[in-house]
């Protein structure tokens, strides 16, 4: 079965993880791909070690060694999916799913862009959202979204291509 990277910021709030866990992963299961979530990945021990020590450098080591361990583990799980979907709603792409959205264009690998947020986020009239990312997202067959429910039609399109 093939693998959907979910590239997105919504583990960062409970409001998001509740969005990704009740409809953006359960759209991913019903198209018949297996969800990969990167914030199921995240260093469990590690983050609440660091977040209960004082300031001070060995706070900052330990804050060093989580930034390297979430970056590499995303890289591998980019590098094994299929496809990635990417969470591009806010007033301009999270830096991170950015990131990852250019690093699987980069590997040849088909992104769906999702942006349900109605507000103009583009660099002008003809983006939706930065011209760059938006650029990845084309690149390689693929294309953006509107809306969750529209997440299963367009797996399947791209598993068509």
């Amino acid at each position: 079965m093939e693998k959907v990277y979910i590239a997105s910021p919504l583990g960062f709030s409970e409001s998001g993880t509740a969005f990704l866990e009740s409809r953006i992963i359960p759209a991913v299961k019903s198209a018949g791909f297996i969800p990969i979530n990167p914030w199921d990945e995240a260093p469990e021990a590690m983050l609440l070690s660091a977040r209960t020590m004082p300031a001070g450098e060995d706070r900052l080591r330990a804050w060093r060694d989580i930034c390297r361990v979430i970056g590499r583990t995303n890289e591998e799980l980019i590098s094994e999916c299929d496809i990635v979907l990417a969470v591009l709603d806010g007033p301009d792409v999270d830096s991170g799913t950015a990131s990852e959205v250019g690093f699987a264009s980069g590997l040849g690998k088909p992104v769906i862009g999702y942006r349900s947020d109605f507000r103009q986020a583009g660099d002008n009239e003809g983006s939706t959202v930065n011209l760059q990312v938006e650029h990845f997202i084309y690149k390689n067959g693929g294309f953006l979204i509107s809306s969750s429910d529209e997440i299963p039609e367009a797996l399947s399109k791209i598993r068509l291509l």
